[in-house]
């Protein structure tokens, strides 16, 4: 799956492959992605899996997305 980073750029993460969002565990710092009328893209900052939805896991504010496929957030990951 290609994903378009913050900076509009296509990145290919062959060492952590993107998961289907049903499998997305909880309480666990992920990276989501979701896909809108323009493509599909990557959230910039970790977030939890919460029973009601998603949290932002720095601020614990919440987070309004419907993502699609999630890994776990690495944040040394290039973008």
């Amino acid at each position: 799956m290609r994903i378009k980073s913050a900076r509009g750029g296509l990145s290919n993460y062959s060492a952590m492959k993107w998961q289907p969002i049903a499998t997305a565990p909880y309480n666990v710092d992920l990276e989501l992605a979701v896909i809108d009328r323009l493509g599909t893209h990557k959230l910039v900052f970790p977030s939890r899996r919460i029973p009601v939805g998603w949290l932002k896991s720095e601020t614990d504010e919440w987070v309004e997305v419907h993502p699609t496929h999630w890994r776990e957030w690495n944040s040394l990951s290039p973008s």
